[in-house]
């Protein structure tokens, strides 16, 4: 599953993922693992889903533009 995650993470940079109700652990920690074993960070959880983000050094997807007000 780690294996997974982190070339998920590296093609898509932004995962959203889900823990099933049985689990024996909750979406929160399972996020707080998988960043940990992916070093990702843990973005959002919200009931069982999360959303795990990793930047592409090589290949970035997402590209944040810089607030023009906050430049001047």
């Amino acid at each position: 599953l780690v294996i997974q995650v982190a070339d998920a993470l590296k093609a898509r940079e932004l995962i959203k993922m889900r823990v099933l109700e049985t689990a024996p652990v909750d979406a929160r920690e399972a996020a707080q693992i998988l960043a940990e074993k992916t070093k990702s960070d843990v973005v959002q959880v919200i009931g069982t889903r999360f959303v795990l983000y990793k930047r592409n050094e090589k290949e970035p997807k997402i590209v944040l533009v810089k607030d023009k007000k906050k430049a001047k």
